[in-house]
C-alpha cells in the first residue's frame, strides 16, 4: 500500500506507500490501524496528519509462496498518529481515519507504464526490491495518477462540473484539490453507498429481497456496522445491505450480526412480523468476495455498543 505526506505550511511533500496482504501476519485493520516494525518508524513518522494510499502485494499472506494478492492499489486514507505496541517490542501502530476504498483496484503497472517509478527496474521490469518493501516513497504525481485510477472515471467536483480520471486520461487538477474531495461527506457517502450495494447485488444481507423500483434504485440500503458518527469507517467491510427497515432496527440495536455472520435478535423487541423476514437460514446473504464481507471488528462492535440483545 502507498502512503503520502504532504506538508502544505513548508510548501513541502513526501509520498510513499504502505503495503497490507490479504491475511496479514501483522495486526493490520487497514480501516483504523497498520501494524509495522521499527524499521519503517521513519517513514510511517512522516506521513503523521497526511495521506496514504494502500498496495495489496501478490503475497496473500506470511507465506513466502502465496499467492492471490491483486498487486493493485486499494484505497487511501489518512494517518493520524504512531503509537507504540505494547504487546511486541519494537513494533508500531499507525492510526489510521478517512479510510476510503477506491472504486476500482488500480494495478501497479499498465502496459510499460508503473506508477511507482522505483517499481521499474533497469531491465523494465519490477523492482522486486522496491516491491518488496512495505513502506515507500511515490512522487506527488504517481500519488495524483493512483487516486484518480482509483475512482470513477468521472469524478464530481465541487462546483458540480466533472473531473474525468483514469490512466488513459491522466488529469491536471491539483493533488491537494483530489483529496480534499474525498473527505467531503457527499462524495464518501455517495461512493460507500454504491460500493456496498453492488458488493450485495442490491440485497438486503438479512432478508434476501431484491426490490428495485422503476427508476432503478434499489430499497435495500448501504448501512453502516460502526456507525460514521462514533468512528466508523466508509469501507464496505463496515457496511452490509439492508432494507429500509431492518436498517432502521439494526442501527437502533434490534438487530446485529455475529462473527460468523449469523442474525441476532434482540429478545422480545422484533416484531414476529419482521422475523418471518429474515433468512431461513438464520445467516446473512455475503458478497462472493470476501474483501468486502463484513469484518469481525466492527460487527464486535456493534455487539457490544449497539445491540440489545
Amino acid at each position: 500500500m502507498s502512503c503520502r505526506q504532504e506538508l502544505w505550511i513548508s510548501g513541502e511533500r513526501f509520498e510513499g506507500g504502505f503495503q497490507t496482504k490479504i491475511s496479514p501476519a501483522y495486526d493490520d485493520v487497514p480501516e483504523s490501524q497498520y501494524h509495522f516494525p521499527r524499521m519503517y518508524l521513519n517513514q510511517v513518522r512522516q506521513t503523521v496528519r497526511d495521506w496514504i494510499v494502500y498496495y495489496e502485494p501478490r503475497r496473500a499472506t506470511a507465506d513466502a509462496l502465496s499467492r492471490g494478492g491483486r498487486q493493485s492499489y486499494f484505497a487511501v486514507a489518512r494517518v493520524k498518529g504512531i503509537r507504540e505496541d505494547p504487546l511486541a517490542v519494537d513494533h508500531f501502530y499507525a492510526d489510521i481515519a478517512d479510510y476510503l476504498v477506491f472504486d476500482r483496484a488500480v494495478p501497479f503497472r499498465v502496459g510499460d507504464h508503473f506508477y511507482e517509478a522505483a517499481m521499474r527496474g533497469l531491465d523494465g521490469r519490477t523492482n522486486s526490491g522496491s516491491a518488496q518493501r512495505a513502506v515507500r516513497v511515490m512522487s506527488d504525481r504517481e500519488f495524483e495518477l493512483i487516486l484518480h485510477s482509483g475512482f470513477a472515471s468521472e469524478l464530481p467536483l465541487a462546483d458540480g462540473a466533472v473531473e474525468r480520471g483514469g490512466f488513459a486520461d491522466p488529469p491536471e487538477m491539483e493533488v491537494r484539490s483530489i483529496v480534499e474531495l474525498t473527505v467531503q461527506r457527499p462524495f464518501r457517502d455517495a461512493i460507500f453507498s454504491r460500493q456496498v450495494q453492488e458488493a450485495y447485488d442490491k440485497t438486503c444481507a438479512m432478508t434476501g429481497l431484491r426490490i428495485i423500483n422503476g427508476g432503478g434504485r434499489a430499497e435495500a440500503q448501504a448501512a453502516h456496522i460502526r456507525p460514521v458518527a462514533r468512528s466508523g469507517p466508509d469501507s464496505p467491510r463496515n457496511g452490509v445491505a439492508l432494507s429500509s427497515t431492518v436498517h432502521w432496527m439494526f442501527d437502533r440495536g434490534l438487530l446485529s450480526i455475529e462473527d460468523d455472520f449469523k442474525i441476532l435478535t434482540a429478545k422480545g423487541a422484533v416484531p414476529v412480523e419482521v422475523s418471518r423476514l429474515l433468512n431461513p437460514t438464520g445467516y446473512l446473504h455475503l458478497p462472493e468476495d470476501f474483501r468486502v464481507q463484513p469484518h469481525k471488528h466492527f460487527l464486535r462492535y456493534h455487539r457490544e455498543n449497539i445491540f440489545k440483545g
